[in-house]
């Protein structure tokens, strides 16, 4: 195995971020090299400031798209560059600054560790966490864990993980879908039909109000009719694999 900063790379996707942005980089560097952001066509100016910076600064690289298309979309387009740049794990983190960027070594310790793995940060919230999305999430992580035969997954919308980078491209290049907020839920069950398996990790979870420069562009209904889709459709994929599903679960409880 390779050094872990020559394979493990940390991909933040950015979208009209403002200055909350660069707050959350600067703390990204300080714990991992390299650290790559790409900007889903915002219009906030941040990629140019990024930019500017990263032309001082080896570890940091930017990418700029036109149009914004979504964080899956904008994932996806940090996978293919670092698969071609011989990376072969990314840890994704919210460019929001929720994430606590001093767990990225712990975790990416842990993917050394366990390379066949994805590490699922498992959120702990403090007094800022609003409660509607604290108890709202329990529902996608009920049926996240019955469409993949409670084999472990956390938290599945937590986006502050670390995926194996070939098994992920393979679901996201054969499918239409997981381009916007189905991103994370729909990734941690997809890739745990393929066998990968999840390994969780506690960290802690930030919410900034908006005069703290915190941004959120969740919308309640149009997110959660999303999700309401999502699962619409993972539920019907999990019915078609539930043969293969249920052995493997035998398999494993044998071992």
């Amino acid at each position: 195995m390779g050094d872990e900063r020559t394979t493990r790379l940390v991909l933040i996707p950015s979208y009209n971020t403002g200055a909350k942005l660069f707050d959350t980089v600067a703390e990204a560097r300080r714990f991992w090299e390299p650290v790559w952001v790409v900007l889903d066509g915002s219009t906030d100016g941040t990629g140019e400031v990024l930019r500017r910076r990263a032309a001082d600064d080896p570890g940091l690289r930017v990418f700029l798209r036109s149009r914004n298309e979504g964080k899956g979309a904008a994932i996806l387009h940090g996978l293919r560059a670092a698969r071609d740049a011989g990376f072969t794990h990314a840890l994704t983190m919210d460019a929001d600054g929720q994430h606590d960027a001093a767990s990225v070594a712990e975790m990416m310790a842990l993917s050394t560790a366990h390379p066949e793995a994805m590490i699922l940060g498992v959120p702990i919230f403090d007094a800022s966490a609003p409660r509607l999305r604290v108890v709202g999430r329990k529902v996608s992580n009920g049926w996240a864990n019955l469409e993949t035969l409670w084999v472990g997954v956390g938290d599945s919308l937590f986006g502050f993980r670390v995926y194996p980078i070939t098994p992920l491209l393979e679901i996201l290049e054969g499918t239409r879908w997981m381009r916007r907020f189905d991103f994370d839920p729909e990734a941690a069950v997809r890739l745990c039909w393929r066998g990968v398996p999840p390994i969780n990790l506690p960290t802690p979870v930030r919410y900034f109000l908006p005069e703290e420069g915190g941004v959120s562009h969740f919308k309640y209904l149009r997110d959660n009719a999303l999700l309401a889709a999502m699962h619409t459709r993972l539920l019907a994929g999990f019915l078609l694999r539930l043969p293969v599903l249920l052995m493997r679960r035998l398999r494993s409880s044998r071992h």
